[in-house]
């Protein structure tokens, strides 16, 4: 996990304009909001599906890097006054405060626009057509039916109880649909698996992206600000409807533990056993942070 860790960080690094060329200040803030921060997640998640898939890792950095825009440009954005209006993200001050709202907010359309274009200059499929629908793949993971959607869902349900099946609704979309992306786009840079290999990592990513998104719950409930380098503790502060507050502590815990068996359960069908995605799981679901 290191190491891809690691990798990541100088994929972008190399990708991300640099903050020497025009304009200035949003390349610094477009890099400020991606380097040195975060869990990596979805790239790791993307590496691992593409060493199931036998996939040239060059072309899974390219995935890999482009998924992690995305995550960071919704980042900044969520961060914003008009929606959670947050001081605090990865241990730093979040980007609108570092540098300004109207910059921020160019950050994030800068890293969204950027994403596609790494997708999209090279190849990382053999079939240019499975390229074309790969990128359609994340367009669809971060749009109006995807993480786009599934904040604005979010958002009308500040201040109302919402039951464990729509929370599920609002997550498949919001948290859910750019990790299944970044598990489906790693895969497809390869061509080792067969469709119904495909099918249950989408089984085993639709698990997972769950279960994060209720240990992102119980850690903001259950953590300090120190550890978990963001505010914690706002989701009751602000009367946002989360598998703790439906659930309570202990059952959303318990929940977490069951969606990570159920993922873990759909690897089953591929090589390994999931390899790397299976200790992935693991690290999603017993984190601290």
């Amino acid at each position: 996990m290191l190491d891809r860790q690691a990798r990541i960080e100088q994929v972008l690094h190399a990708l991300l304009p640099s903050a020497d060329v025009a304009p200035k200040r949003l390349h610094a803030g477009m890099r400020y909001a991606v380097l040195e921060g975060g869990k990596r997640v979805r790239p790791l998640l993307a590496y691992g599906a593409g060493q199931l898939a036998g996939a040239n890792e060059e072309r899974v950095d390219r995935v890999a890097a482009a998924v992690e825009m995305i995550h960071a440009y919704s980042l900044v954005h969520d961060d914003m006054p008009p929606m959670d209006n947050d001081v605090l993200r990865r241990g730093k001050p979040t980007v609108h405060v570092e540098f300004d709202e109207a910059t921020a907010l160019l950050v994030g359309d800068g890293l969204q626009s950027l994403a596609f274009q790494v997708m999209a200059e090279v190849a990382v499929a053999d079939d240019p057509k499975r390229q074309v629908g790969m990128i359609d793949m994340l367009a669809r993971a971060c749009g109006s039916r995807g993480m786009a959607g599934g904040q604005a869902i979010d958002l009308e349900a500040l201040g109302k109880a919402m039951s464990v099946p729509e929370l599920e609704f609002m997550h498949i979309h919001k948290t859910g649909a750019l990790i299944r992306a970044s598990v489906a786009l790693g895969a497809r840079c390869g061509s080792a698996l067969s469709d119904s290999q495909l099918g249950a990592l989408d089984h085993f990513s639709k698990f997972i992206g769950l279960a994060f998104q209720v240990v992102d719950d119980v850690l903001d409930a259950d953590s300090s600000t120190a550890t978990l380098g963001k505010t914690a503790g706002k989701d009751a502060l602000n009367n946002k409807p989360t598998y703790v507050s439906a659930l309570g502590l202990e059952r959303a815990r318990a929940l977490a533990a069951e969606l990570r068996d159920d993922a873990i359960a759909a690897l089953d069908a591929l090589p390994r056993g999931g390899g790397r995605l299976r200790e992935l799981a693991d690290f999603i679901v017993l984190r601290k942070f």
